[in-house]
């Protein structure tokens, strides 16, 4: 087995592990994390004007949001927010087919910038998901324990329904 081979096959691991041992906030946390580094990807393949390697990282990026994001949205149970959620991602992967089209850097950085203050938000909503996720899962609610502070700030009724709206995972 070659080096590269050994290293690909070592990362896949690698990810399937992380994604079997996560739980659903982690899991959405992954998927922005995988969006913005295939929209990096692309936007430096744009630059160094490898067409065919940006085809697929955009491609990717448009899955990522498509198949990943917006399938698991619930949007009954996010109600406006998950609405306005689910048509930002619409926008999102627009955007990217145009930026594709039109090899636009700006593009890129506008969906890039989107992506990453939805993550942003997504990850500031953290303690609240583990809260949410203790009285599903007890096992999981000790651990978590142990890494948050005891007093932990009450659950808002936006986290609550931001949890809400990942519901189909």
């Amino acid at each position: 087995m070659n080096p590269i081979t050994a290293l690909n096959t070592y990362k896949n691991v690698g990810i399937e592990s992380g994604v079997a041992a996560a739980d659903p906030h982690k899991l959405i946390l992954m998927l922005y994390q995988g969006a913005l580094l295939a929209v990096a990807s692309a936007k430096n393949q744009m630059l160094r004007k490898d067409t065919s390697a940006k085809g697929i990282s955009i491609t990717k990026a448009i899955k990522i949001i498509d198949e990943g994001l917006k399938a698991c949205l619930d949007v009954n149970a996010g109600g406006e927010i998950g609405k306005n959620l689910y048509d930002l991602y619409d926008y999102m992967t627009q955007r990217l087919l145009i930026a594709n089209l039109k090899n636009d850097v700006t593009m890129l950085d506008e969906v890039s910038g989107l992506l990453s203050e939805l993550k942003e938000a997504w990850e500031g909503i953290r303690p609240s998901a583990q809260a949410e996720s203790s009285e599903k899962f007890p096992t999981i609610a000790l651990a978590a324990e142990e890494k948050t502070n005891k007093e932990q700030a009450p659950q808002s009724a936006i986290a609550k329904q931001a949890v809400l709206m990942y519901g189909r995972m």
